[in-house]
């Protein structure tokens, strides 16, 4: 066997290596999950109504933008008063089932006026983020050290 066809060889069982080694790498839970307009645990979820009254939209993870319009926002995915309607400006109450504790803010990219919702709340938004949303951040625990914060 020549030298060239010992190079085929060996660069194809590496290659058959490489894609047997992709297939090995395990997804993550939050990739698995979907908005599916139920509120499960480890979710958070924005109602339409008050009182986690009217459609439901289900997040796993912070949001920094619901966007305002179709096709390009997230919706209101549940069944019930509110369902297709776009979730900025429109959430009247949240259930926080994260394990850790969720910031709404008024504005998006995480700013402005805010409320604090500790896990396991279901609460009403409070008067000025009540059909006033725009974005909310998981609040992971972090280790802070000097005023310096890592997650």
């Amino acid at each position: 066997m020549g030298a060239s066809m010992a190079r085929r060889i060996a660069s194809a069982g590496s290659l058959i290596m490489l894609a047997a080694g992709a297939l090995l790498i395990p997804t993550s839970t939050a990739s698995a999950a979907t908005r599916d307009g139920v509120c499960d645990p480890g979710e958070f979820c924005l109602y339409y109504n008050s009182n986690g009254q009217g459609s439901v939209s289900d997040f796993n993870g912070s949001i920094p933008n619901y966007g305002s319009r179709q096709p390009n926002c997230y919706e209101f995915k549940g069944a019930g008063n509110g369902r297709g309607k776009c979730v900025k400006n429109n959430a009247a109450s949240v259930w926080n089932r994260t394990g850790t504790s969720v910031t709404v803010y008024y504005n998006s990219n995480h700013s402005g006026r805010s409320q604090v919702i500790p896990n396991g709340s279901l609460v009403n938004l409070q008067p000025g983020l009540k059909n006033e949303n725009a974005s909310h951040s998981v609040n992971y625990d972090r280790v802070c050290m000097n005023g310096v914060c890592a997650f």
